[in-house]
């Protein structure tokens, strides 16, 4: 049975009028309870859209992108990759622009499906956490139901039998092929300046860095790893507190590129060379990562294939989901170099097996 407005809004404890102006957005409503109405149609799982409802086989010719945040390189080059191949096959793109927010990024698939999106593919990583998967599954199982498809493009399925595609990188291999070439340029003190928290990506670059070591009989060092964001400014400021430490390190791994072209900066300003005093090497060859001075030493990630991929399973045949594993490739610069005898570096060291 069609779940009802009147439903939604006992589910939410408000009149059905203020469900309605919620989902019309065209009358102001207090934050709180916009939120508790948004909350009952997901749980409800309510098409909104009537007519829509009624022609639940016609198609709109759009397709939904949502991304963590379009100005960081890695989403701009996956999206580049959907733009380019939504042409060949005149689909409409539309752009949204999460900052990482799960909430927000429940918001805009409630937006697609009212919008009878063809579908919606979500770029990065996600949160987690079981209640967010349980969400997105959901989610994925609704879209489905509106003859429409959920592809994941760089995160793993939120449970094993939610209807959607993937496509995904070797986030645990690059991990471990990153360590292989430090440890075989010597290196025995390696540091780990991963992403944030709790997210798919960097759970799975840091358990590679961890198998990394493991391969190579070293332990993992509690003051050589450290959590901050994906950004330029988060790779600066969490190099900047090691090097404040006083640890003992020859090469730092970035969490990505722009965290690593953080830590380049960082150890310049600290009077340190790089490869001659530390090597510094990232994830994701975006394009500036070779203009860097020095040019940086990353795992390239074939960020525009992967956007490409996404939008070919989004069109795919109904039948079995699948998951695309796109291969990466280490790309050797100078940033990365034999260690000296000597490291600029000297701490204590607390070893973990876990974190």
């Amino acid at each position: 049975m069609a779940v009802t407005l009147a439903a939604v809004a006992q589910r939410a404890g408000v009149s059905p009028a203020t469900v309605s102006r919620v989902l019309n957005g065209d009358y102001p409503v207090a934050v709180e309870t916009r939120k508790r109405v948004e909350r009952a149609v997901r749980e409800l799982d309510y098409v909104v859209n009537a007519h829509a409802r009624a022609l639940l086989h016609a198609t709109s010719g759009i397709v939904g992108a949502i991304l963590n945040d379009l100005s960081d390189p890695f989403f701009a080059l996956v999206f580049r990759g959907i733009q380019n191949a939504s042409g060949d096959m005149s689909r409409l793109v539309v752009t949204c622009n999460t900052n990482g927010n799960p909430d927000r990024e429940f918001t805009y698939i409630e937006m697609l499906r009212r919008q009878r999106a063809d579908a919606v593919i979500i770029v990065g990583a996600g949160p987690e956490d079981a209640g967010y998967r349980r969400q997105l599954a959901a989610q994925a199982r609704g879209l489905r139901a509106q003859n429409s498809r959920l592809v994941l493009c760089g995160r793993p399925k939120p449970i094993r039998d939610a209807p959607a595609n993937v496509v995904t990188f070797d986030n645990v291999g690059t991990g471990r092929t990153l360590v292989e070439h430090l440890v075989g340029l010597g290196h025995r003190r390696i540091a780990y300046l991963g992403g944030p928290v709790g997210r798919t990506t960097s759970n799975d670059r840091y358990r590679g860095f961890v198998e990394g070591l493991d391969a190579a009989g070293l332990p993992v060092d509690e003051q050589l790893v450290a959590d901050g964001d994906f950004t330029r400014d988060g790779g600066y400021a969490a190099a900047t507190r090691l090097i404040e430490s006083g640890a003992d390190f020859t090469a730092i791994i970035g969490g990505n590129d722009q965290m690593a072209i953080g830590v380049l900066v960082a150890l310049r300003d600290a009077g340190l060379s790089v490869p001659g005093d530390v090597s510094v090497v990232g994830f994701g060859d975006i394009p500036i990562a070779a203009d860097m001075i020095p040019a940086l030493t990353t795992v390239h990630l074939p960020l525009e294939e992967a956007g490409r991929q996404a939008l070919s399973l989004a069109f795919a045949p109904q039948g079995p989901t699948k998951t695309v594993t796109l291969p990466h490739t280490l790309v050797v610069r100078d940033s990365s170099g034999p260690v000296r005898k000597q490291s600029p570096r000297r701490g204590s060291a607390r070893t973990r097996k876990h974190r």
